[in-house]
């Protein structure tokens, strides 16, 4: 048989030729170490560089924003370059505190591992500037970040803040100039110097209520823990804050904001000195819309301060709150909050399935990055659904922000170096309109949680009672006035608002009793002064009631019930030219008042 040369080779040399072909592998391969390595791109400023900073750094890092040094140029950030790597590395900047989960939040911050690395290899290389073109800087709104406002209100004082010393938090009174009812679709916080304010944030006082605390108008007062009166049911609705960072935006369509006239914006503010005397004069931008709201949003507020007792040197003290959904909500967004021991802050949504969802979960707590996280898209919870806070704290020496050095017994408070457990949800609740407001039906299963958890709690007694007061359930509403009272027996609202329920069941002696405690704490109380002026008149004690409807007057000169009735007990008191003064008065600020014009006729007809 004949065989050709080259089947013979491979079937009698098999061995052979595969073994020469491992060997020529092996020579390329040799050959390829030996000659030399091809040089990895190196990696520039302007090419990888820039775009990220750009992008994730220069809206705090320029002149007149929070960054402590502008990032906008080749020459700026690499002398901050090894610093940059550092940080980034570490995840310490760009700040975003939630851990990574299946909700996402709107404006999400943060650095892909692939570009912490580039930022690391570019330091490595000598932070090269590079030939590419720079890419431009993105536009940046100056002054106003939503364009001009319909309407800017200025502090009518500025605050001096020393150079040295503890924190501050100051409250400017913000008086608005409206002339009638006003829809707001966004709301823009200039806090002054930003270098100075760690944090600030608008609580809406539609009664004045917070001018009473000025030493002088315009001047505005100290302190953390502020309480905003109201004449009837409208919860805390809007995240009106600012802290480095934020970027104001509008709220969504049907979320507007009423501001009425006589409405005052209370900037709370969390200051901190610079080293040196400063002054600071905030402003705030209100923009305008003519569509009415249509969706009521409502602040659930969760809380745990009672059980904050955390001992020097532990360094995982954990604290806890649950809260059951009464009925079906959207959960539009989310702001937990503790000071400087907190260290990690979980929030669980269990649902009636049992399944859950983690609502935020922040590892590394930092006070200083705290912020309002909104969903990207709205989070359906059902009634029955199990919302849980979850946080711990390290008290230890380890903990670099500790501000206690040796670390020290630390309870809840509002100083900031002692702690707090907060965890605010913005929802939107749905149905409940067979139950009335669904939003009473949230605060009353609030308050009810918040009264079991903690019988000391004075607001949560307190706004229970109001709120049974209104459905008129009047013998459990007493006694959660009665509970809150034992709190505070000298709260001059809770004194007022329970001496106006028993006036409304007939106890005149003892509503009559509460109206004067509650001028015995506060002197300047209108409506105090106007219900003891009321009570004083059913028992006949004219001349009391003169007294107290004239100071009702002297603080309320535009009132014209007041007005109306100080004339009516001058009538019944046979004091019939004054008596005559103040019913035209009233009938002056509101025509339409009845009590003044019927008792005007009867004036007429004596004569």
């Amino acid at each position: 048989m004949m065989v050709s040369f080259s089947q013979f080779l491979l079937s009698g040399s098999a061995g052979k030729i595969l073994a020469f072909a491992l060997a020529t592998s092996a020579a390329v391969a040799l050959a390829q170490s030996a000659a030399p390595a091809r040089a990895e791109a190196p990696v520039t400023f302007n090419r990888e560089i820039a775009p990220i900073i750009f992008h994730n750094c220069v809206a705090c890092h320029r002149p007149g924003e929070a960054g402590p040094f502008p990032l906008r140029t080749y020459e700026e950030v690499h002398s901050h370059a090894r610093q940059i790597a550092a940080v980034t590395r570490r995840r310490f900047m760009p700040p975003w505190l939630p851990e990574p989960g299946d909700l996402k939040f709107a404006d999400q911050r943060g650095l892909t591992d692939e570009q912490i690395t580039l930022i690391e290899r570019w330091v490595d290389q000598g932070a090269m500037e590079g030939e590419s073109p720079l890419p431009p800087l993105p536009p940046f709104a100056e002054g106003w970040q939503l364009g001009k406002p319909d309407m800017i209100v200025q502090a009518a004082k500025p605050l001096h803040v020393p150079a040295s010393g503890t924190d501050i938090y100051w409250n400017f009174v913000l008086r608005l100039p409206l002339e009638s009812p006003r829809w707001v679709k966004a709301v823009e916080i200039h806090p002054g110097d930003k270098r100075l304010v760690h944090h600030a944030n608008i609580l809406v006082d539609r009664t004045q209520s917070a001018r009473r605390r000025e030493e002088e108008p315009g001047a505005g007062f100290g302190g953390m823990e502020i309480r905003i009166e109201a004449e009837t049911f409208e919860p805390d609705s809007h995240f009106l804050f600012w802290k480095p960072g934020t970027v104001a935006a509008a709220e969504p369509d049907g979320m507007a904001l009423r501001f009425d006239k006589g409405t005052d914006l209370v900037l709370n503010t969390h200051l901190q000195p610079s080293g040196k005397p400063e002054i600071i004069q905030p402003s705030i931008g209100l923009y305008f819309t003519d569509q009415p709201a249509t969706l009521h949003p409502m602040l659930l507020q969760m809380e745990n301060d009672a059980r904050l007792d955390i001992p020097p040197g532990e360094r995982n003290f954990a604290v806890t709150d649950d809260f059951t959904l009464p009925l079906d909500v959207d959960l539009l967004a989310i702001y937990p909050h503790a000071h400087y021991l907190g260290k990690d802050m979980l929030a669980l949504a269990t649902l009636p399935d049992k399944s859950t969802k983690t609502l935020i979960h922040i590892k590394r707590w930092d006070l200083n990055w705290q912020a309002v996280y909104r969903y990207a898209a709205p989070v359906f919870l059902p009634r029955g659904t199990t919302i849980s806070m979850r946080y711990s704290y390290d008290n230890s020496a380890d903990n670099q922000a500790n501000p206690h050095h040796p670390p020290q017994r630390v309870m809840g408070g509002n100083r900031s170096s002692d702690e707090m457990a907060h965890l605010w949800l913005q929802v939107l609740p749905r149905g409940a309109e067979a139950r009335g407001d669904p939003r009473m039906v949230l605060q009353e299963a609030l308050a009810r949680h918040n009264v079991e958890k903690n019988p000391a709690d004075f607001e949560a007694h307190y706004n229970l009672a109001s709120m049974l007061q209104a459905r008129n359930q009047l013998d459990e509403a007493t006694a959660q006035y009665e509970a809150a009272l034992r709190i505070r027996p000298d709260d001059a609202v809770a004194n007022n608002a329970f001496g106006g329920l028993l006036a409304s069941t007939g106890h005149g002696d003892e509503a009559a009793a509460r109206f004067a405690a509650a001028l015995k704490s506060r002197p300047d109380y209108f409506d105090a002064h106007y219900d003891l002026g009321i009570v004083l008149a059913t028992q006949g004690d004219y001349r009391g009631a003169i007294e107290h409807f004239s100071a009702a007057v002297r603080l309320n000169p535009e009132d014209a019930a007041a007005e109306a009735n100080l004339g009516s007990a001058l009538a019944l008191a046979e004091q019939l030219p004054e008596a005559k003064l103040h019913l035209e008065k009233a009938l002056q600020l509101d025509p339409q008042n009845t009590l003044a014009r019927e008792n005007l006729e009867q004036l007429r007809e004596r004569r």
